[in-house]
């Protein structure tokens, strides 16, 4: 039987396709996480016109001026007579910007004018007040395309799902017998030396069902009640732990066995963890998921953690390992069933 497409994927992405969205301008209103959200290419591409079409469009303006005020005029003049340029220009005339003779001295005045680089041969002078202006309105265009630029580039690189690539978690999870009782376990682990503070885990149970009144819910989200080693959803993530649920009677898994468990092709468990990064205090959260063939009946999670030379080891290479254990071939109710008679 074809296999039930994942609500969420091993590393944490959302398989979900957003279409025929009408009101693309609610994207418009949120500018800067539109250019957070998009790919590396787009970002570089839209900065990189951004500067481009500023640098041409202010080189525009200089140009201009320069041409209405006759600076044009009389630079070709001084280009083709410099000896009268020497004895001083015709009339005492002063030009708006020094040494612009044509579009392409007024595209490097702008350029210029907006990366700060000044090498000598070109400057404003007090003659047009409106050069003055176009200046000052110049260099705040800049600093607001860099202030964007580098806020971006910074949010980018720090995204919180960059550090969520460091939290893994086994690729199988299991269910077997822990205190008499069937659990399903899974483990998680850090793999950097830098925590994350007040780490939470909760778990979602994903299917599709139907309402009495034959209202299908094609995506319909279960929380499950997480316990681990510490107790409660809060978890200290120094090593790897096992992380659990009891399948009682308030649990989605109660009555699954392992003869119907791979025909729950519909059952999907969405894990979550959520946490503080300890060196750049940004709310990260990591994600996976467990599909119905994903899921081990009767093993358990090999130990990975031991104590060597004072201190405590551990070993990834055994993250994922588990070894068969004696478990009942039967549901959680039935267990409970037996149990109450006995």
């Amino acid at each position: 039987r074809e296999r039930r497409a994942r609500f969420v994927g091993k590393n944490g992405a959302c398989n979900v396709a957003h279409k025929n969205i009408r009101e693309q301008g609610r994207f418009l209103q949120d500018i800067f996480t539109t250019l957070v959200d998009l790919k590396w290419p787009h970002t570089l591409l839209i900065f990189t016109m951004s500067f481009l079409c500023s640098w041409l469009l202010f080189g525009m303006v200089w140009w201009l001026i320069a041409f209405a005020h006759g600076d044009l005029d009389h630079s070709t003049r001084l280009q083709r007579d410099p000896a009268e340029g020497a004895a001083g220009s015709p009339a005492g005339f002063v030009p708006c910007v020094t040494s612009i003779h044509s579009f392409t001295s007024a595209f490097l005045f702008s350029i210029e004018v907006q990366v700060t680089i000044g090498f000598g041969g070109r400057m404003v002078t007090e003659e047009c007040p409106a050069a003055i202006l176009v200046l000052i309105v110049q260099n705040i265009v800049g600093l607001v395309i860099n202030a964007i630029m580098l806020g971006c580039i910074f949010m980018k690189t720090s995204q919180a799902h960059r550090r969520a690539e460091t939290l893994i978690f086994s690729k199988h999870a299991v269910i077997a017998l822990r205190e008499g009782r069937l659990c399903f376990m899974l483990r998680v682990g850090d793999l950097r030396k830098s925590m994350i503070i007040s780490a939470t885990i909760r778990m979602q149970v994903v299917k599709k069902t139907a309402s009495l009144e034959g209202e299908v819910v094609p995506l319909n989200q279960i929380d499950i009640q997480m316990e681990n080693p510490v107790g409660g959803n809060s978890i200290f993530l120094v090593s790897p732990l096992i992380i659990y649920h009891v399948i009682d009677k308030n649990s989605p898994l109660y009555d699954i066995s392992p003869m119907n468990l791979h025909h729950h092709e519909d059952l999907e468990i969405i894990v979550i963890l959520e946490g503080v990064v300890e060196t750049t205090g940004i709310t990260t959260q990591a994600r996976t998921s467990y599909l119905a063939d994903e899921i081990l009946w009767g093993q358990r999670f090999v130990p990975i953690v031991a104590e060597e030379d004072g201190r405590y080891s551990v070993d990834y290479s055994k993250f994922g390992n588990t070894v068969k254990v004696p478990t009942p071939s039967c549901t959680a109710r039935q267990l409970e069933e037996d149990k109450s008679i006995m």
